[in-house]
């Protein structure tokens, strides 16, 4: 209720979102803390020329950057 978290409140998790666009970041690798089985890195998002329909249009896009525990996850599957 106060906007904190204790440590264990924190531990014992599979998977971590974490936003390092909220300070600016474009692109990381995003480091696994074990026994987490991956962690997903969402970037800033930011407006980039892309196409679309044979058009160049400006959209907002966002990098997102996946690691995870081999022995657990196939890296087919993964990246599906």
């Amino acid at each position: 209720r106060d906007g904190k978290l204790a440590i264990e409140e924190m531990t014992g998790g599979t998977f971590t979102i974490s936003n390092g666009g909220v300070f600016g970041s474009l692109l990381s690798t995003p480091i696994l803390n074990p026994p987490q089985t991956a962690i997903l890195g969402m970037h800033k998002i930011q407006e980039r020329p892309m196409a679309v329909d044979g058009e160049v249009v400006v959209l907002p896009m966002m990098y997102l950057a996946l690691s995870y525990d081999h022995r657990m996850i196939d890296g087919k599957e993964a990246v599906q």
